[in-house]
């Protein structure tokens, strides 16, 4: 990953943004995001869910901190380290702890629904904090994201509802709204060195989650589960989170909180090409307007947040090659 430079400061100059380059990584990580989950089955074929979980970021976190260690990156201090800490907290391990929690008590099309509503609870947080304007553009791509999934996900046995678990997903719905916001305020610096703190962070609340259960450590036996694993821990996190950091460094956090909403349609299309999974006229109408709902969402309009317009005489970031 080339070198990120952090935010630097200058009068007269202004925030510089490349929509073209901006949409080749939020793609890039949506394309990543998504096919993790088709990995992630293979995962839990013979791993506990915990244990394969905590494993995979433990070996990226050991690689991001590889590469903080060969560039001789600083890590971060004072309210830089707090917010790179929390950002593991609530991105990895609240979130996924809730997500593994209540996936065995609902279907997968519940949770689908329920994180559906990732783009506007971020939005609605970041105007909470004023960080972002809560315009009608924004919050009307996110409800027709929202109706795309639900469209995609409702089927015979696909939706149940129950009302322990179904808190526990809009717990981690907002777990991953602010994580998205933190990102946001951290991704000045190099993604090798908050991701380095926040995958260690949430590798080692998952581990401790996995030993109170009883869960089994050991490695995978099997190729394919082994081949899965190499995968979830080199592009579905060291290329993934380090992808979502430089997204959100040139978007608002509400505008990549969208990658949230894609990740399904994009498990969709892998599952039919790899695994010859069925494709239905529902979830192809559901995927057309989710993809409609997030060109609003993200439209140029609407990625700039509060903060950088008010710095655009003050403030220039200076883009990695």
């Amino acid at each position: 990953m080339a070198g990120c430079p952090p935010m630097r400061h200058g009068p007269g100059m202004e925030q510089t943004t490349r929509p073209s380059g901006g949409y080749a990584l939020f793609a890039a990580a949506v394309t990543l995001g998504g096919s993790n989950f088709l990995a992630v089955r293979l995962s839990n074929r013979e791993l506990d869910p915990f244990w394969g979980a905590g494993l995979r970021f433990t070996l990226a976190a050991a690689i991001f901190v590889i590469i903080v260690l060969a560039l001789r990156l600083p890590w971060p201090r004072g309210k830089q380290l707090v917010l790179t800490i929390a950002n593991g907290l609530l991105g990895i391990s609240i979130f996924y702890a809730l997500m593994y929690w209540a996936l065995v008590r609902v279907t997968a099309g519940t949770a689908t629904i329920v994180l559906a509503l990732v783009p506007l609870v971020t939005l609605l947080l970041a105007s909470a904090q004023r960080l972002e304007h809560l315009s009608a553009r924004a919050v009307g791509g996110s409800l027709l994201a929202v109706v795309g999934i639900t469209w995609m996900a409702i089927g015979p046995g696909q939706v149940t509802v129950s009302l322990i678990p179904l808190l526990a997903l809009l717990g981690a719905t907002v777990c991953a709204g602010e994580s998205v916001i933190v990102a946001k305020m951290v991704s000045a610096n190099h993604p090798a060195v908050t991701n380095a703190v926040s995958l260690a962070t949430g590798a080692a609340t998952l581990l401790t989650l996995s030993a109170l259960n009883g869960e089994h450590w050991a490695l995978p036996a099997q190729t394919e589960v082994a081949l899965a694993l190499v995968y979830l821990v080199t592009a579905g996190s060291v290329g993934l989170f380090a992808l979502v950091l430089l997204v959100a460094r040139r978007w608002t956090a509400s505008a990549t909180s969208y990658m949230f909403v894609l990740f399904p349609v994009v498990t969709m299309v892998f599952g039919a090409l790899l695994i010859d999974e069925p494709v239905t006229v529902a979830s192809t109408i559901g995927a057309l307007v989710v993809m409609a709902g997030v060109w609003i969402g993200i439209s140029p309009g609407s990625r700039r947040s509060t903060t950088a317009r008010q710095m655009d005489n003050t403030t220039a970031v200076l883009d990695p090659g």
